[in-house]
């Protein structure tokens, strides 16, 4: 379904989840658009304690005053009953059903120049696969994944120490900027996604976990993306900093094509700490090796 021009659009429902989705909900009821009814996913147990806490997003839409709901069938039922103009989606993490795509017009802010990084994990996967280019694109909604066509694409380059923090809000920024220049400008014809599709699946747990003998900017990229971690004496050990420039720096460990500098480390059981304080402190050496 085509979206409506933008003089029409005032009542815009909006679908999100996690805190990345949080930045464009406060800028659309910023700018005084009615947003009717904000649809996230279900309350999760985290944090240590396991209590029982809504996603980024519903948070938000609590503090902002707005309805707020898991259940796509009351989106559904605001369509029927009262009316929407449009549907934003950032971030949703589940699959709009054909049926709501024939009733309102629905478009989503992507991080990925795609079709390149389709999926859950676009910023992620841009990071470790080494791009030196990655952006936004906002674009139709359709069933398959990812693949609606592209109103706007914006392209960024990424800083080779950027970390996904970083280039996360980076691209929220442009993608805000994005959503709100269509909405005041009008969205225009969107064009088909052109090129082969390269999925950007989850990282998994394992991917997580360092082999030293990877090069030492495929390590480095590993800890840009954030829970990095290897082994010391039978123990986890994180590593949330490293720097490929090698300095004058206590932990400097040789990977499989030089040195890749430690510069925030955290043992199991304690605090993030400067990686050389743990180096004076454990006595380490290079003769030392992580990860046995």
């Amino acid at each position: 379904m085509s979206v409506a021009p933008p003089e029409t659009i005032r009542r815009i429902a909006y679908l999100g989840t996690p805190g990345l989705a949080v930045r464009p909900l406060r800028v659309l009821t910023e700018a005084g658009y009615d947003v009717p009814l904000v649809v996230s996913m279900p309350d999760r147990r985290r944090g240590r304690g396991k209590d029982l806490m809504p996603s980024p997003v519903k948070a938000a839409a609590l503090d902002l005053g707005l309805p707020v709901s898991d259940d796509l069938t009351d989106l559904a039922d605001l369509i029927e009953n009262e009316g929407v103009d449009l549907a934003v989606v950032v971030a949703f993490g589940r699959i709009i059903p054909a049926s709501l795509l024939e009733e309102l017009a629905f478009v989503n802010l992507h991080f990925s120049l795609l079709p390149r990084w389709r999926g859950a994990a676009p910023v992620e996967r841009a990071i470790l696969a080494g791009d030196d280019t990655t952006g936004v694109c906002l674009m139709d909604l359709d069933v398959e994944l990812d693949t609606g066509a592209v109103y706007r694409r914006t392209e960024t380059p990424i800083d080779p120490d950027e970390t996904l923090e970083a280039l996360r809000t980076r691209l929220v920024e442009i993608g805000t900027r994005q959503l709100v220049g269509a909405l005041e400008d009008g969205f225009g014809k969107a064009t088909p996604q052109e090129g082969d599709p390269v999925y950007a699946h989850k990282i998994s747990a394992g991917e997580r976990e360092i082999d030293w003998a990877q090069s030492a900017s495929a390590i480095h990229r590993r800890v840009r993306v954030g829970g990095a971690y290897t082994t010391w004496e039978g123990k986890r050990f994180k590593i949330h900093r490293t720097r490929l420039a090698v300095g004058d720096g206590a932990l400097v460990v040789p990977t499989g094509d030089g040195d890749l500098e430690l510069l925030e480390v955290q043992p199991e059981g304690k605090p993030r700490m400067d990686a050389s304080a743990w180096a004076n402190g454990a006595r380490w050496s290079r003769e030392q090796r992580f990860g046995s």
